[in-house]
């Protein structure tokens, strides 16, 4: 071998070596970068919280509301829509279009797909954006699950992995997909998230997630990549798209024939939003039992979810009580009309109807709107006069115009609303004819605040100041036709209040039963006493000024109101079985004048009348009558400053136990008692529904059991009753 041969076959080797060198140096980096990666990864994955820090699958779904035949009423809102569906109810062709287009080795990695994740990065890289990603189902199920950080992050993906890993070993695949489609995120519609493909069935499609069909299946499969980009209404072009993307991948992947896939392309999107996720059937009373809750339980539970709420309404009583409104006053310029009906052995509420379109006004006019009265007010004189002893039937006072100057609350005429009086009448005969006069002259003598504690204690819960004008339903604020069905069913139950109810039972999730109301009865009229008003209220349905509302039954009873200037016009009447109350106006304003709806003035033994027997005449509410109590009334005559004698000075059919030896009768002793030194001038002048303000003399209001101390500088509202 030449020298130079050896010269060359050194500089060979001499880079031979240096290569070498190089190789092994590089080897040893990039095993020492490979080491410290994965040194680095494993003490990511490390400090990862363990899966006993997941929270656990959300299986309740929204608070649930059902009407007492067990129809559901609707769904209460929430940010979120939820619907959980066992996996076994989720039709095949949504399972398998949720792997094909999701996860399409579903059912042969452990949890992490590294084939995908690699596929998946080709694409991406190819494309120059995001078009596929890597995350498994199972990844993506315990990112729901387990994370809190939206950030995508190597550290959160690392994450991820291992928990995933962690998770397919402990759950069955079938498990795993039941639990992702019903956590995942399919879009948000009115600003409620549908969460799982049972909500997002019924927010899209309005039909339950079992009766999908493959096209429908495949749009919702192809939802939780993008929520928002692929939201059908929002996008329906993308949303599209993304769906027949969807099908292509089930027919490569053998879950469906090309053939079926091609056909369900065809079709559009075919979505049915008009019933709406959240829509609610009987939406005023929905809403009035969904505060009631939230005042029960808090916006927390109520809104979380989970909860199923028995309510007490029936719909068929119900839908017929808003035809009797519709019917009764059909155009649009027509008055409104409520009406509250209760079970009054029971404080149910069953029938709670407003005749206004909720779409345009959400105020609950049956249970929010308060409204003068009128004379189904005087329901609560007569209790009060028949409960101090009053006997109606021969006691007597003069049917004419008042012109009276008071003391306590000034001057204040009152008349009949024809100017037409009766001369001497009983109280039987002035509450057939619904005479102004000769019931502000016996609240005067029973006292008004006498009146005013014995509606209180009937149920009647606005304002009530304890003047004479509530007495013929002048009122400050006015009541509500909730209130009134109350203070009504009170009656009808023989003397015995109960809290009017809505919500029969509440389960929770778990099984607990709450019951946010209870009834709570307690007796607040006497037997005898409610007894005897129920006939004086029979006598003015059958020859008074309720004959209108009069079906044949002959357990019924009621009681008309008008208001002045013909404003309101209300009807309450009862049966043991069943109160209601209806009220008959115009919402936007209280100085609206009914004088001439379909060419007459209302009065409350017109409209408001008809819709009660139209109510109880459709509704086929079965007739039952009131037994007479056991316990015998105790009363006689009444003599007080405004009485009058018995026509022709004669003495009353039924005579007062009269005293012997110069002693005062049993009659002047009960009028003693009723009036017990009230001064009979404590009257409130009135004009329509305005107060006016008289104050009261020096030293007035010191004596007598309804003195009328406490009433302040003496305001006293108009608005009584018309007829």
């Amino acid at each position: 071998m030449t020298q130079r041969n050896r010269r060359r076959q050194r500089r060979r080797g001499g880079a031979g070596a240096k290569f070498l060198l190089v190789g092994l140096g590089v080897a040893a980096v990039l095993t020492a970068a490979v080491v410290g990666v994965a040194s680095w990864v494993l003490g990511v994955a490390a400090e990862a919280p363990s899966l006993a820090a997941c929270k656990p699958v959300e299986r309740r779904g929204n608070t649930v509301l059902y009407a007492a035949d067990g129809s559901r009423l609707g769904v209460v809102e929430s940010e979120e829509a939820r619907a959980p569906v066992p996996i076994g109810r989720i039709p095949k062709s949504l399972q398998h279009a949720t792997v094909a287009i999701e996860d399409q080795r579903f059912y042969e990695h452990g949890g992490v797909d590294p084939e995908g994740i690699l596929r998946a990065a080709l694409k991406n890289l190819e494309a120059g954006r995001t078009v596929e990603g890597g995350s498994t189902i199972a990844q993506q199920l315990v990112r729901n699950l387990c994370l809190s950080n939206p950030e995508r992050t190597l550290e959160r993906k690392i994450v991820e992995a291992k928990l995933a890993i962690e998770y397919s070993e402990r759950h069955s695949r079938r498990q795993i997909l039941g639990q992702y489609l019903n956590t995942a995120s399919y879009g948000t519609i009115d600003g409620a998230t549908a969460i799982g493909v049972g909500a997002a069935a019924k927010v899209y499609f309005s039909r339950p997630v079992r009766k999908l069909d493959l096209a429908q299946a495949a749009l919702l499969a192809g939802l939780p990549q993008a929520p928002s980009e692929y939201n059908p209404v929002l996008n329906p072009r993308g949303a599209r798209a993304r769906r027949d993307a969807v099908l292509a991948k089930m027919a490569k992947q053998g879950w469906i024939a090309p053939a079926r896939a091609r056909q369900a392309r065809r079709r559009g999107l075919e979505l049915d939003l008009g019933r709406g996720y959240f829509a609610k059937r009987q939406p005023y009373f929905f809403d009035y039992v969904e505060d009631r809750l939230l005042g029960a339980y808090g916006v927390n539970t109520v809104r979380r979810g989970g909860l199923r709420v028995y309510t007490t309404l029936r719909p068929h009583l119900q839908d017929v009580a808003l035809e009797a409104m519709r019917s009764t006053l059909p155009y649009s310029e027509d008055p409104a009309s409520a009406l509250v009906s209760i079970d009054p052995r029971s404080g149910r509420i069953e029938a709670m109807a407003t005749s206004t379109e909720y779409g345009r006004s959400k105020f609950n006019l049956a249970a929010q709107g308060h409204r003068q009265p009128g004379s189904t007010f005087k329901a609560f004189v007569l209790t009060t006069a028949i409960r101090q002893g009053i006997d109606p039937y021969s006691t007597y006072y003069d049917s004419k115009h008042l012109d009276l100057n008071l003391p306590r609350w000034g001057h204040w005429e009152v008349s009949t609303a024809d100017e037409g009086y009766l001369g001497r009448v009983n109280l039987q005969q002035a509450t057939v004819a619904s005479d102004n006069t000769v019931f502000a002259q016996l609240d005067l003598d029973v006292g008004p605040r006498a009146v005013r504690a014995t509606a209180r204690s009937m149920g009647i819960e606005s304002p009530l100041d304890g003047i004479p004008a509530e007495g013929i339903g002048g009122l400050r604020v006015g009541v509500s036709p909730l209130e009134m069905a109350d203070a009504y069913a009170t009656l009808a139950a023989g003397g015995v209040h109960r809290n009017p109810i809505a919500i029969r039972r509440v389960v929770f999730p778990g099984g607990r039963v709450g019951r946010p109301e209870r009834p709570e009865p307690r007796r607040v009229v006497a037997a005898p006493v409610a007894y005897q008003v129920w006939r004086l209220l029979h006598d003015n349905i059958v020859e008074g000024t309720g004959t209108a509302a009069y079906t044949g039954c002959p357990g019924q009873g009621g009681k008309t109101g008008t208001t002045d200037n013909f404003t309101d016009a209300w009807f309450g009447g009862i049966q043991p079985n069943l109160a209601t109350v209806v009220w008959v106006g115009y919402p936007q304003s209280n100085a609206i004048e009914m004088t001439s709806v379909h060419g007459q003035t209302v009065y409350g033994g017109t409209f408001p009348a008809e819709i009660w027997h139209s109510l109880y005449s459709g509704a086929e509410v079965p007739c039952e009558e009131f037994g007479e109590p056991k316990q015998q009334i105790s009363w006689a005559p009444f003599y007080g400053r405004y009485t009058a004698g018995a026509p022709g000075g004669g003495k009353s059919h039924l005579t007062a136990k009269e005293g012997q030896g110069g002693e005062e009768s049993e009659a002047e002793r009960l009028g003693k008692e009723a009036t017990g030194g009230y001064d009979p001038s404590a009257y409130a002048p009135g004009v329509g529904q305005e107060p006016t303000h008289v104050p009261p003399p020096p030293g007035y209001g010191s004596g007598g059991k309804d003195d009328g101390a406490g009433l302040g500088d003496g305001a006293a509202t108009g608005g009584a009753e018309a007829e």
